[in-house]
């Protein structure tokens, strides 16, 4: 669900710089469904063209959103728990499977689900409530947290800077040919991992039969 189109995402990103890659990454950690990971990747493209934007600060305002927002919903989760989530998640795609698909990977991989979840769409959304939720040990949840932002960043925005550079260089035909075939691979992926998505909800289920506790 995403709810600012690419044209506004780039309108944003021209205006606001660093700050709009921050602020729309930081919500978007904190749970509320924002195409965070889209903007940084756009953000990084942009750069090749336009020096008033950096590649490096990119990452670092994209790090430090991700962290902060993390944070923001590690706290909500501490203190208000699944109530809220199960009150409000169906109106953000987070039906009751995804929710327990939340609580089984957590509780069998703890950390590496915060470190590793930034680079899966539902658990960038969920992992950090879920964190506070289960009450895990703050600098161990802070430790995880900053490593998966920073690795995710750049991994992000060096991928589309130099994506964007291949794009913008080559000439004739072939840019619009390499842009298309990056954009299959991406589509691909995301089939992947929605197959994947699948098959784990129905672990979940075996692992946690019964409504949501």
């Amino acid at each position: 669900m995403a709810w600012i189109s690419s044209e506004g995402l780039d309108h944003m990103i021209a205006t606001y710089g660093y700050l709009a890659i921050a602020v729309v990454i930081g919500i978007e950690s904190m749970g509320i469904p924002l195409p965070g990971e889209t903007m940084l990747i756009l953000a990084a493209m942009y750069a090749v063209r336009n020096s008033d934007l950096n590649i490096w600060l990119i990452v670092a305002a994209a790090a430090t959103g991700a962290i902060i927002g993390d944070n923001g919903g590690y706290w909500i989760g501490n203190r208000m728990g699944y109530p809220l989530l199960r009150r409000f998640g169906s109106r953000f795609g987070l039906s009751d499977r995804r929710i327990k698909l939340g609580q089984y990977l957590f509780a069998k991989f703890g950390p590496w689900v915060v470190f590793l979840g930034r680079f899966v769409a539902l658990l960038r959304i969920l992992a950090a409530f879920l964190a506070g939720v289960n009450h895990m040990n703050w600098p161990l949840f802070m430790l995880a947290n900053a490593a998966g932002g920073v690795l995710w960043a750049s991994v992000f925005a060096f991928g589309g800077y130099y994506l964007g550079k291949i794009v913008f260089e080559v000439q004739g035909t072939l840019g619009p040919i390499v842009f298309a075939g990056a954009a299959i691979m991406v589509f691909a992926l995301g089939l992947l991992i929605r197959h994947q998505e699948g098959r784990l909800q129905e672990r979940a289920e075996r692992a946690l039969p019964g409504p949501l506790q």
